[in-house]
């Protein structure tokens, strides 16, 4: 009997090695993390490269900035005054938009996640760019299982993992 092959919906529980363009490692993933195929946690071009492949199959991907993470946006860079924000920020540390008052953030949606980018003694740089946006990259998936989606998966369009997934 032939292995369930992935098709939209469904979920498939995926391993990966990702790479920039140079070749320098960004990430790899072991464990298997389960991913609802079909327009839900995955960036279109990945949900489209898996579709037909099953249990075992490898599947390398080159992606440019526009099928990955979009070109870097710098009106995505906010300057705020330091005392806009909480004592105890820290750089790397995520802000959700949302969390600011819309006029310090202007363009970015309220589900936008900022990075706190550089921290100065009168202002902090917030950036609402994806860490990745502006890269091309080179992705190789590994599929390791694959299922039909559960009721909730399929209402809420999700196995609840969104690591390639993009806002908006």
């Amino acid at each position: 009997m032939r292995a369930m092959q992935i098709h939209s919906p469904c979920v498939a529980a995926l391993t990966w090695r990702l790479n920039d363009a140079q070749g320098e490692r960004l990430d790899e993933l072991v464990e298997p993390v389960e991913f609802f195929v079909g327009d839900g946690d995955l960036l279109p071009a990945i949900d489209e490269a898996l579709q037909g492949r099953a249990k075992g199959d490898v599947v390398p991907l080159a992606l440019e900035p526009e099928q990955a993470f979009g070109h870097y946006d710098e009106a995505l860079v906010f300057l705020l005054p330091r005392a806009a924000l909480p004592d105890g920020i820290e750089e790397g540390m995520l802000i959700e938009a949302s969390a600011l008052p819309p006029e310090a953030v202007s363009g970015a949606e309220p589900e936008t996640l900022l990075t706190v980018s550089d921290i100065y003694p009168e202002h902090v740089v917030l950036d609402g760019n994806h860490p990745l946006a502006g890269m091309a990259l080179q992705l190789e998936l590994r599929v390791r299982e694959v299922r039909e989606a559960t009721k909730d998966e399929l209402r809420q369009r999700s196995a609840g993992t969104g690591f390639f997934r993009v806002a908006g």
